[in-house]
């Protein structure tokens, strides 16, 4: 299988894994608090790990974000971690949690609408039905009672937050040729406490230091080392497929309840058919045309394919992956491919 659904796949499962578990933790604090925890747990958790990969292979194994860069991971940061928890704290302090449940599958829609439309990312009708097929899954387990909230300023609220965090995973895609790792990291240092700041203006208490290091912990696997998987996901097959993988999440949350003790519903077996169609839909993609790459200079971890088949000074050793800025001639030929960093072009 494609690395990056398998990386897509392992993110939509660590994140849905950690939805029960954090169910345990947001009866002791507020949503939003919880949520700043969770963003710091994964920055601080993540930090340590890239210092240790710094300290065993040398800073050069790490890709910095550079230049324009450094600006798309700042606006991505801006909407993801800041513009997002706040719209939906405001919207969920005014909607019941049913409709919020439903509202929030409208983020799967707008991160594929936006790829498509406003990213120019190559779509077909084999992956458009099956991106369809997997938020109805995800709609079907989060409906319960019918929307029912009392007026539109909480629904559009969240509606508002679910924009941001498709802005925010377009974005991201920009920059996905960083360090997946430093970008989830640098992600969750500044949303974390952006987000604990807010918290503690509406009147949050930090919990006891028990209940700290369980929401770090949960943070660092569930949001830290899911994010890592996602940014290297989107690297290899854009942004909207690997929002529509990540969309499993629910389903794969919901699963484990079962799994933990929780009835088996109808609406969870439905769910579980239509995502698998779904999924089934998108595995079985193939696009394949014979297409142009124009020149280019970038830096990213790479190993010898058809795509990178530079030369090499003497001190290399000869290890793959390995990172370091590369030129690109151009090159035009034929091949199943997925819009990844090295193909964006145009249909």
């Amino acid at each position: 299988m494609e690395r990056g659904i398998v990386a897509a796949l392992g993110a939509a499962a660590l994140f849905g894994a950690s939805t029960p578990l954090a169910k345990t933790l947001v009866g002791e604090m507020s949503p939003l608090l919880l949520a700043g925890l969770l963003y710091l747990g994964s920055g601080i958790g993540l930090g340590v790990v890239l210092m240790l990969r710094a300290a065993m292979s040398g800073t050069r194994s790490i890709v910095r974000p550079r230049g324009a860069d450094l600006v798309w991971l700042l606006a991505a940061v801006v909407f993801g971690g800041l513009i997002g928890p706040y719209l939906l704290m405001y919207g969920l302090r005014i909607t019941d949690s049913a409709s919020a449940s439903l509202i929030l599958n409208l983020e799967g829609v707008l991160t594929a609408l936006l790829a498509w439309f406003a990213f120019k990312e190559n779509v077909d009708r084999r992956i458009a039905f099956g991106m369809a097929l997997i938020v109805a899954g995800g709609a079907l387990l989060s409906m319960g009672p019918a929307l029912r909230a009392g007026g539109l300023a909480g629904p559009l609220a969240i509606a508002g937050a679910c924009l941001a965090w498709a802005i925010d995973n377009n974005l991201t895609r920009k920059v996905s040729s960083n360090d997946a790792m430093l970008t989830a990291c640098a992600k969750g240092l500044v949303a974390g406490p952006c987000s604990l700041a807010l918290a503690l203006s509406y009147g949050a208490h930090l919990p006891a230091g028990i209940l700290l290091l369980q929401a770090g912990l949960l943070g660092f696997v569930g949001y830290g080392l899911s994010l890592t998987l996602f940014v290297l996901a989107l690297r290899r097959l854009g942004t909207a497929r690997t929002g529509a993988y990540f969309s499993l999440a629910p389903f794969i949350g919901a699963a484990l309840a079962v799994a933990l003790g929780a009835p088996l519903t109808t609406s969870l077996i439905a769910a579980g058919v239509l995502m698998g169609c779904g999924v089934w839909l998108h595995l079985t993609e193939r696009h394949a045309h014979r297409h142009r790459h124009s020149a280019q200079e970038h830096e990213h971890s790479h190993s010898h394919d058809a795509h990178h088949r530079h030369a090499h000074g003497p001190d290399w050793d000869g290890r793959e992956p390995h990172s370091h800025p590369h030129a690109h001639d151009p090159l035009e030929h034929d091949h199943a491919h997925y819009p990844d960093v090295h193909h964006r072009h145009g249909h």
